[in-house]
């Protein structure tokens, strides 16, 4: 993609503004989550146009609210200390000791690289973690066997929702903050757990009654077995490429987050390619189609 900066008219430059403004006014005081992960999170002008567009949206008087992923800063980590990373079925293998540096790197140095990136570009950013005000309560997930439902896989720390509570997540909208969430969740016995960032933000866009969730990838959206990007997704049509192969790998809890929340009322549910500055203004502040996105009929 071409970096090259290209002069703008101040007359263009008033068009551009002047169709943003029936968007703006559309999801004013509305919610939109957002799936953070990617490119988008270790290029360093990705990472600042997304915070810009973070900031941008609250100023509109929309209310973003950022969940996180960080796989490979936890790769990183792992590494440094001489741990190999294990994974079954796509599910990082989470004993004690990668517990730990789960929640170091995701509750710390990750999430307040995104804090202090939306802080830098004006706005007022909070880290929270599934502990912070009881926000995730998890369970162990029970992973079974594709192949043979009756072997179940024992990944360790790794959670399975039972419940989201989002009165501090609706406390700093309220006062004009950006919320920034790990996916960290708690157990009965206080525990930890690792929990898929693509299901938290599904399982928050939902309880949260979000307008829209945006959910940012290394790639343009879905694309068929050709390549082809596909610009809406039912969910007769997810069964046949999850059928056939081409939904696979990473993308199935993606998806399946994605569809849950689009027929739990979240009104639009899209997978945008997060390679592309501002793809978040693309997609919410104008009528260019953008993506992938899921439908719940």
């Amino acid at each position: 993609m071409s970096t090259e900066s290209k002069t703008i008219s101040p007359r263009d430059n008033a068009d551009i503004l002047a169709q943003a403004l029936p968007y703006i006014r559309k999801y004013h005081g509305k919610t939109m989550v957002i799936k953070y992960g990617g490119n988008a999170m270790t290029d360093p002008a990705l990472q600042a146009a997304f915070a810009e567009d973070v900031v941008l949206l609250k100023l509109v008087g929309i209310n973003p609210v950022v969940v996180h992923g960080g796989g490979p800063q936890i790769e990183t980590a792992l590494k440094r200390l001489g741990k190999q990373g294990q994974f079954i079925q796509g599910m990082r293998v989470t004993d004690a000791e990668t517990m730990e540096v789960v929640e170091w790197v995701l509750a710390g140095e990750v999430q307040q690289d995104i804090v202090g990136l939306i802080n830098q570009a004006g706005g007022k950013a909070v880290g929270l973690t599934g502990r912070d005000g009881g926000l995730i309560r998890a369970r162990k997930l029970k992973l079974l066997d594709q192949k043979d439902p009756g072997i179940e896989h024992d990944v360790g720390q790794v959670g399975d929702i039972d419940q989201i509570d989002p009165a501090v997540v609706k406390a700093l909208q309220d006062d004009q903050f950006i919320p920034v969430v790990s996916p960290i969740g708690f157990g009965e016995h206080n525990e930890s757990y690792n929990i898929n960032a693509d299901v938290v933000a599904a399982k928050l866009a939902t309880v949260l009654q979000a307008e829209k969730l945006l959910m940012l990838t290394n790639i343009p959206g879905v694309l068929d077995k050709s390549g082809e990007l596909l610009p809406e997704l039912t969910p007769r049509r997810i069964d046949e490429l999850v059928q056939d192969g081409t939904i696979s790998g990473g993308m199935l809890p993606k998806i399946a987050g994605a569809l849950d929340a689009a027929k739990s009322g979240v009104n639009a549910v899209h997978i945008i390619d997060g390679r592309v500055p501002h793809s978040m203004l693309l997609e919410v502040l104008t009528d260019q189609p953008f993506g992938t996105m899921i439908r719940s009929h």
